[in-house]
């Protein structure tokens, strides 16, 4: 048996997520649905988070952000989104050090 969704659940369907890898000078950030919608490099600046705020929406609704580092390089950007009512999702960092070591 299906049960309706609930009132404060939104439609998912167009829905983009954000995610963000960042570093010291830029961040590259993904647009996804489903499927990568696009991706771009970005300033670590306000113009260059402003920008990447404008970018995502361009793409569709954005709620959620995945930012890598949101304590480090992507502190500033996190505060940005947040301030934009777009909620951040640490994400960890993938460790590809530790794949790529092979004692």
């Amino acid at each position: 048996m299906s049960h309706p969704p609930l009132a404060d659940q939104h439609d998912t369907a167009d829905e983009v997520i954000l995610g963000v890898d960042t570093h010291k000078d830029f961040h590259v950030a993904a647009g996804i649905n489903r499927v990568l919608l696009d991706s771009r490099g970005f300033p670590t600046t306000a113009e260059g988070y402003q920008a990447m705020v404008n970018w995502a929406l361009a793409l569709g609704p954005i709620r959620r952000a995945g930012v890598e580092g949101t304590h480090s390089y992507g502190a500033a950007l996190t505060r940005h989104l947040l301030s934009a009512g777009i909620s951040v999702i640490e994400v960890n960092h993938s460790g590809c050090d530790q794949l790529r070591y092979r004692p």
